[in-house]
């Protein structure tokens, strides 16, 4: 998998194929290319999709014991390669070794959960005599596999957030068709060979990296009955615009904010609030970006954060005290200093950091930033992170939902009405209280409002997505 002389092959229904179109998977650390992977063509494409219309029906009809057993069995493969997939993401993703082995873990819980889940048919039997008239009628229903989903995952977690779409649709019955981010192919087709293991219809997954116009040719294909989306909000609207009558699912991006209040830890605000804005560059949606600060703790949250954030070690993801490594390529690492350039230029205060070397950039901090800057209204994707000032609470409030995006919130306070008018207020997915916004456990449900996304997922929420509701109306007359 790390070699350019074999190219890795895609999987087309649980085979393995190889095509004579090659994309070069490059290491964001290093600048060296480390695999060539096949790409698929319209004829792979329509293939896959047959395959997976042809099998629909027979996992549909699958035990659940059986689809429990392979989430499972995927799960325990995880674990016994745990080393290998870690090492394939730090290559190919740049991220550190740590984060990486972090990420497998995740991975591991994330497919255990929806082997749990796989168990769990949801329903109901409907009381149908609540109307006169009907007292020999009887209605129950239960969910149902939508079908075969389209899965387009980004490179920032190429293990993670693949089993976010993957093992939901598995746990449920559908058929999945996954295009993995072009970055970040290789530890999905490493995932494919667990998968052939498995005793499932032949359609059950395939793993087809290919070129954005024939992704978005699959967006449009009304054969597939639903997609679900991971990436860039510019990218998601408009597959939602192509999308035609198919269920569509959107994860999209942040500008994830922290309002810290003057009875907060401040220690604790400050150490996590490092740990949210710099892990991996920054390069997740839920990365802090905007922290709101109140006047009173202003100063004396600055002499906690900023020499943590200087202490930060950068460098080599090999290195298992790696913190903060290279952004994805040089394109990212490009826009990310034009950002932190351009607001210095309209007036905002480098306060530390932004200096880079190749695609490795030092985690940097901006002081009176405007609301108007490209730093404060769109999505960093990078290690930056802002700093603002409040004098009430309302204010803060105020502050963090000017931002079109609004995934997840978070706010330190020891005040429980605070934190529930942050819960009411805040318009996000999700609030997190003494806690940053970066915090994701793999069970719940995760996903946001506005321009950051339609629906949720979480394992037992993407099954509720992913699934229709089918009633049946018994007529019993006595």
């Amino acid at each position: 998998m790390t070699s350019v002389a074999s190219p890795s092959p895609l999987l087309l229904g649980s085979e393995w194929r190889e095509t004579p179109a090659r994309q070069s998977v490059v290491n964001p650390f290093t600048g060296e290319i480390i695999a060539d992977v096949c790409l698929a063509r319209p004829e792979e494409i329509e293939e896959a999709v047959t395959v997976s219309l042809r099998d629909a029906p027979q996992l549909a009809r699958t035990a659940a014991h059986a689809r429990a057993a392979a989430l499972h069995h995927v799960a325990d493969r995880l674990k016994a390669h745990r080393a290998d997939f870690a090492d394939t993401i730090r290559l190919e993703a740049g991220k550190p070794i740590a984060d990486a082995e972090r990420e497998v873990d995740r991975a591991i819980h994330t497919f255990s959960l929806a082997g749990e889940e796989a168990t769990r048919r949801q329903g109901e039997v409907i009381p149908m005599d609540l109307t006169p008239g009907m007292e020999h009628h009887h209605g129950l229903w239960q969910r149902v596999p939508i079908g075969p989903v389209l899965c387009i995952t980004p490179f920032n977690f190429p293990l993670n957030l693949v089993a976010h779409k993957v093992a939901p649709c598995l746990a449920a019955g559908n058929p999945v068709l996954l295009k993995p981010a072009p970055q970040t192919p290789l530890t999905a087709l490493r995932l494919g060979n667990i998968f052939r293991e498995l005793d499932l219809p032949k359609g059950a997954l395939s793993i087809l990296p290919c070129d954005n116009a024939l992704a978005e040719s699959m967006v449009r294909d009304d054969r597939i009955r639903a997609l679900s989306f991971t990436g860039s909000a510019a990218v998601g609207w408009r597959l939602k615009n192509i999308a035609g009558k198919k269920r569509v699912l959107l994860e999209l991006g942040g500008a994830a904010a922290v309002i810290i209040e003057p009875d907060a830890d401040l220690d604790l605000a400050a150490a996590r609030c490092v740990t949210g804005g710099f892990s991996y560059a920054g390069q997740t949606c839920i990365s802090v970006q905007r922290i709101y600060l109140h006047d009173e703790v202003y100063e004396a949250f600055l002499t906690r954060f900023i020499p943590r954030v200087e202490a930060l070690p950068v460098g080599d993801p090999a290195d298992a005290s790696t913190v903060v490594g290279p952004l994805i390529n040089s394109q990212a690492a490009d826009r990310v200093e034009k950002i932190i350039h351009d607001a210095v230029r309209q007036g905002a205060r480098l306060l530390t950091g932004g200096t880079r070397q190749r695609s490795l950039m030092r985690p940097a901090v901006l002081a009176d930033v405007r609301p108007d800057m490209t730093v404060s209204c769109e999505e960093a994707f990078g290690p930056v992170v802002t700093l603002s000032r409040y004098q009430r609470l309302e204010q803060a409030f105020e502050m963090v939902n000017e931002s079109a995006y609004g995934l997840q919130a978070g706010i330190f306070t020891r005040n429980v009405h605070s934190i529930f008018r942050a819960w009411q207020t805040l318009e996000v997915g999700a609030v997190l209280a003494n806690e940053i916004p970066t915090f994701r456990a793999d069970h719940m449900p995760y996903g946001g409002v506005k321009d950051s996304g339609l629906g949720r997922e979480g394992v037992k929420y993407a099954i509720r997505e992913l699934t229709e509701p089918r009633l049946l109306v018994l007529h019993l007359p006595p």
